[in-house]
């Protein structure tokens, strides 16, 4: 296997990211999860471009007026953290460098849209359901709920059935 194909034993890093998560249950009390701090950080965002906006809309008026500050919340340095995990990751792995990963049918801008679409469905249903996928499967799949353990299935099998339409781009 070349170099820069190489990833890390998904059984090491399946037991180091189950540690994380006893780790955040025991220390903060609460699961893994990301979409609220992308909530936190575009309120934020909000607050400088158009604040008006925010003092307008309720759930966005409780975060920005809570006593503290938007950003001081445990969920934007988990995120952070995943950030620079993920760098350490790629760099131990040979796999850091910049660029757009993409299969011979697909072009760099078409790849990029694809990947905003998929990120701003994935914002909207996170949303909508007040959580993450990583923090409903997470979360959710280590108190053993049901409701959770449901869900991801049905992502997986979803996931696979939208990958018979999509497969041909990546060849």
């Amino acid at each position: 296997m070349e170099r820069s194909e190489r990833f890390w034993n998904p059984y090491v890093a399946g037991v180091m990211l189950g540690l994380a998560l006893l780790a955040s249950f025991l220390v903060m009390g609460r699961s893994l999860g990301a979409s609220g701090a992308a909530n936190r950080l575009s309120i934020a965002a909000a607050q400088v471009i158009a604040p008006s906006v925010v003092d307008a809309n309720a759930s966005m008026t409780a975060l920005a007026h809570e006593g503290r500050g938007v950003l001081d919340d445990w969920l934007v340095f988990e995120v952070l953290g995943v950030l620079l995990g993920g760098m350490v990751g790629a760099y131990s792995a040979g796999r850091f460098r910049f660029g757009v990963i993409r299969g011979a049918g697909v072009g760099v801008t078409q790849r990029l849209a694809f990947a905003f679409a998929g990120g701003m469905l994935m914002g909207l249903a996170a949303r909508a359901a007040r959580g993450c996928t990583s923090g409903q499967a997470l979360g959710g799949g280590a108190v053993l709920s049901v409701g959770a353990w449901i869900f991801m299935i049905s992502v997986f099998a979803g996931g696979y059935a939208f990958a018979f339409f999509l497969r041909r781009q990546w060849r």
